[in-house]
């Protein structure tokens, strides 16, 4: 987390509250320098309440707490962006945020619909008899999919590439969580990357300086 301090000398201060996976604007709430403290320390959000005049912490009576990942200052320090992971819904209203904003598709989604499977026990879902059948067919599955995006590519035709991707992609994500491995930890190795080549352009030989 920051390890700056906002500028709380012209009073109230804006915070920001952005879904840390999905880049998602959640909603707007205003701090002071005590909500501010509170929230770094106990890592959930807290805001001063202007109708209220006192501190509130964001889901004391409905229990969708925001949980703090991350919190930037704009270049002025007169703004809090937090990176947070909420209970439920952000919104008084029950929806996930409050300026009504559809909520981003990202792959980190997957993940997430790969989970609710496995918690829902549902043992008509296809993610379920996968992981159930063990690695031997997971691979075996992967491995089919990704040889229908050669045939796609092959054969020219982009509407049946697109969707033998997806297939691989969803067959990708069940891998990875079979073997326990999170999606967030694929992105590190290729920010890593990213950072000691520079970019992505050109062709090296070795993929790991890409």
């Amino acid at each position: 987390m920051s390890q700056l301090t906002p500028d709380f000398s012209k009073g109230l201060v804006p915070a920001i509250l952005q879904h840390y996976q999905s880049g998602q604007v959640l909603m707007l709430g205003y701090m002071n320098e005590e909500a501010y403290n509170l929230t770094v320390q106990e890592k959930v959000c807290w805001f001063y309440s202007r109708s209220k005049n006192r501190l509130w912490k964001k889901g004391e009576s409905s229990n969708n707490i925001q949980h703090v990942l991350d919190i930037k200052l704009d270049c002025d320090q007169d703004t809090i962006l937090l990176q947070v992971n909420p209970d439920g819904p952000t919104c008084h209203t029950g929806s996930i945020s409050c300026f009504n904003t559809d909520e981003p598709y990202s792959l980190e989604s997957l993940e997430s619909t790969i989970q609710e499977s496995v918690n829902s026990n549902n043992q008509k879902s296809y993610t379920n008899y996968l992981l159930s059948e063990g690695i031997d067919k997971i691979t075996k599955k992967f491995g089919e999919e990704s040889f229908e995006v050669v045939i796609a590519a092959m054969k020219h035709d982009n509407l049946e590439l697109t969707n033998e991707v997806a297939d691989v992609l969803y067959h990708l994500f069940v891998l990875l969580h079979d073997r326990g491995v999170k999606f967030e930890e694929v992105v590190d190795v290729l920010k890593e990357r990213h950072k000691k080549s520079g970019n992505f352009k050109g062709e090296r030989k070795n993929i790991n300086n890409w």
